[in-house]
């Protein structure tokens, strides 16, 4: 008994394993992605700057070790703001783009919704004296939430925090004359579309067949001996609801255990 409860329990994981199985392989892909960009307040030559809500757009390539995921990415952040620094690049915006290595992990690989946590860093060019003229080191973090809506294509909900080191600008008019270092943090909000090369092509049993070989192979694993098995695959024939040449009837896509 204890060995029949414990087959019937791996027949209802089975489609959830089958699923997971095909919608993940490794591979390269890339994608683009875009969303919302909230620079935190800071202080500009000795003047609070309070930036707008901005945006942030990029795209990425990586390779999906199913599990781990690597890329490199490139993203694009702007910002308005409340001051007006005249001869600088930051004059009423902040504009930035970043190339950053990132390591990613998905904690339900294969899954339809994915969980995943990820890290990055690289470097950054932040508007400064001239446009994109300070190069600084950056640094993320990931924590998203990936669709697999099929093996090929995966759209990902993911929130940042973005940071760099502090960027320098010069200023040359009156009570603002001197270098001045601004702390550059930002959160944002992305949403992105991935497309995977190279989907493994499987050539499939009979779809009865590969059902009772599915459930053989549990009953095998809880302990039942193989040579005991016997796996028949009746294709149309003992259809319980009579159906029409490609009518799915979910009666007649089941698997019988006769014990004898």
């Amino acid at each position: 008994m204890k060995k029949a409860l414990m087959a019937a329990a791996a027949l209802v994981a089975l489609p959830v394993l089958a699923q997971a199985q095909s919608l993940q392989y490794p591979g390269f892909y890339v994608g683009v992605e875009g969303g919302v960009n909230w620079m935190l307040n800071t202080t500009i030559l000795n003047q609070a700057v309070s930036p707008s809500t901005g945006f942030a757009a990029g795209g990425v390539i990586g390779y999906d070790f199913v599990g781990p995921r690597i890329e490199i990415e490139g993203v694009y952040r702007s910002n308005t703001n409340n001051t007006g620094f005249p001869g600088l690049a930051i004059s009423n915006q902040i504009n930035q783009v970043a190339v950053l290595a990132n390591l990613l992990y998905d904690f339900s690989p294969g899954s339809v919704i994915t969980p995943y946590i990820g890290a990055g860093a690289g470097i950054a060019f932040v508007d400064s004296n001239s446009s994109l003229g300070s190069t600084q080191f950056a640094y993320q973090g990931i924590v998203g939430l990936g669709w697999n809506v099929t093996d090929q294509f995966r759209v990902n909900l993911d929130g940042r925090y973005y940071g760099t080191t502090n960027p320098q600008v010069s200023g040359n008019f009156p009570n603002q004359a001197g270098n001045s270092g601004w702390n550059n943090n930002n959160f944002s909000v992305m949403l992105g579309l991935q497309f995977k090369f190279g989907a493994p092509s499987v050539v499939a049993p009979p779809l009865s067949l590969r059902r009772a070989n599915t459930v053989k192979d549990a009953l095998v694993r809880n302990g039942v001996p193989a040579t005991a098995i016997a796996v028949i695959g009746r294709g149309e024939q003992g259809l319980l609801v009579q159906t029409a040449d490609g009518v799915r009837e979910p009666q007649n896509r089941r698997v019988e255990i006769v014990i004898q």
